[in-house]
């Protein structure tokens, strides 16, 4: 008689993270989290912003120091002291906010830290050439490594990011919203980069707001509210989105935007007006009318010239050719401070190194460009400053309710309000918007399209750029959609869907 066959059994979890609490001063930020990765899958962690997943991957990259809890890596419990020690069992993070030397070389990024050296002397040949085999791996050859990764675009730096985790013996990659400056094709490229690496035992921690993505890339997941686990191990191609919403959020959210409450306005009185504005190389001439109350959107991928255009018209960027007019009257070419004197504000793309000071208080983020306002015979008058700012963010209904509380301290969501707030303050008239919601969770995102749609009802005039195709159609009243720096096509937004969108700036059909 032939023996039973073995009973099937999993494997034991590559990672396992047990009771793992974290305490900041006046914040519980971990409590008690449960995690597990096996070899081989792609684990996505969601959850709001706040909810721990940044301290939790910290916790893991050896970054923050637990309070408590326990970490088992490959079947033995290990004490993650720093970065180097997480990195030397082969755990690797790529954060958000990009941890790159903009004044070194690709190649010296990719090896910083273990660089090939022969008897204390750096092979840079070996090393410029093991670079280019890993890009070239992660299908990017053309990123020459002797470049500077500063004048690289966030999406190749991105790449360089990747290169260098797996410039190490990686067994477990966190990914934290890796495809937040990236294209669509990018992403396909990104997601390639995924299944190669978990066909080969590499496990991914994956973390994303864009929920889509967990369908397409994710095999389990695991929801963070509140610093704990209020669900592990959901089959991340099955679970309803509204179940996934529902456990981040405590509630039920609706994909729905606000919807106007006035008339959409015409634009045969422009508060701002862009005539055949251009810069060489980045972006052709754009002409564009924008009424008070009016949201135009700016479509098309990364690199299409989106971003070129509203930091042309904000004057951080000089124009080669035309010009821009506020009321009638023309801006003075290349000036951040004409702009905003006209009444221009600015949310940029990257609002914590371009917007934000972050040591500083919500107070004085939001104050920043009001100064003067609050001066007399060169002091500044703090109590007036305090109580402005204070109006200006609870119209937003900024949390928690502290305008002293250091900025760095907030959500995305509640960061983006408080730049927000600062162009209120100002009294500006036309805001630009460069990917208003990027880094926010599907709760705060809800929160801020509705106070978008209703500055835009009380008269403020809206230019928005957003990667996400369904947030310029869902916001905006008319749409520009660009490819390779050239408006292909204008139309209201409800003539507009994504495929026709797609279309447009994949194949470039002129505008009709």
């Amino acid at each position: 008689m032939a023996p039973p066959a073995p009973r099937q059994t999993n494997p034991p979890p590559l990672l396992t993270m047990s009771g793992i609490t974290k305490s900041f001063p006046g914040v519980r930020a971990l409590d008690g989290v449960d995690l597990d990765v096996q070899a081989g899958e792609v684990h996505c962690l969601l959850g709001q912003n706040g909810a721990g997943k940044s301290t939790l991957i910290k916790v893991l990259a050896g970054a923050h120091q637990p309070d408590g809890g326990e970490i088992v890596w490959q079947g033995a419990p290990v004490a993650l002291k720093s970065p180097v020690a997480a990195m030397r069992l082969g755990i690797a993070t790529i954060y958000q906010e990009l941890d790159l030397v903009e004044g070194l070389s690709v190649a010296e990024n990719i090896f910083l830290g273990h660089e090939p050296a022969t008897a204390g002397f750096v092979r840079s040949r070996a090393a410029r050439a093991t670079a280019a085999e890993l890009l070239a791996r992660l299908g990017h050859p053309e990123i020459d490594p002797r470049r500077l990764v500063g004048e690289l675009s966030a999406a190749a730096q991105q790449i360089v990011s990747m290169a260098r985790a797996l410039s190490h013996d990686v067994r477990l990659i966190v990914m934290d919203e890796p495809s937040a400056a990236l294209d669509p094709d990018e992403v396909d490229n990104l997601f390639r980069i995924v299944g190669d690496l978990t066909t080969g035992g590499v496990a991914v921690v994956y973390i994303s707001h864009r929920l889509e993505e967990i369908r397409r890339i994710g095999d389990r997941v695991t929801v963070l509210k509140d610093g704990r686990a209020a669900a592990r191990g959901l089959p991340a191609r099955t679970t309803p989105t509204r179940d996934v919403v529902a456990l981040m959020t405590g509630r039920d959210v609706e994909y729905a935007f606000p919807r106007r409450t006035t008339e959409a306005p015409t634009p045969e009185q422009p508060v701002l007006r862009l005539q055949g504005l251009a810069r060489d190389g980045e972006f052709e001439p754009v002409d564009l009318d924008l009424a008070p109350g009016e949201i135009v959107g700016l479509a098309g991928l990364v690199g299409s010239g989106r971003s070129e255009i509203l930091e042309t018209v904000y004057g951080a960027r000089r124009p080669t050719a035309g010009r821009v007019l506020v009321d009638g009257r023309p801006l003075r070419p290349g000036s951040v401070s004409a702009a905003v004197r006209a009444g221009l504000g600015l949310a940029p793309e990257e609002r914590k190194a371009q917007a934000l000071l972050m040591l500083e208080s919500v107070t004085r983020n939001v104050s920043v460009s009001s100064l003067a306002r609050f001066s007399r015979a060169g002091w500044l008058d703090r109590g007036a400053e305090r109580e402005a700012a204070r109006r200006s963010v609870r119209d937003l209904s900024l949390h928690p309710d502290d305008p002293e509380r250091p900025v760095r301290t907030l959500s995305g969501g509640n960061q983006q309000k408080a730049v927000l707030a600062r162009w209120l303050l100002r009294g500006c008239r036309v805001l630009l918007l460069d990917e208003p919601t990027r880094g926010v969770d599907v709760g705060a995102r809800a929160e801020l399209y509705a106070v978008i749609r209703r500055l835009a009802d009380e008269g403020m005039a809206v230019l928005l750029v957003s990667s996400e195709l369904p947030e310029v159609l869902g916001l905006a009243d008319r749409v520009l959609v660009l490819r390779e720096g050239r408006v292909v096509h204008t139309a209201p937004a409800g003539e507009l869907d994504e495929h026709r969108v797609l279309d447009l700036v994949m194949e470039g059909s002129p505008s009709c």
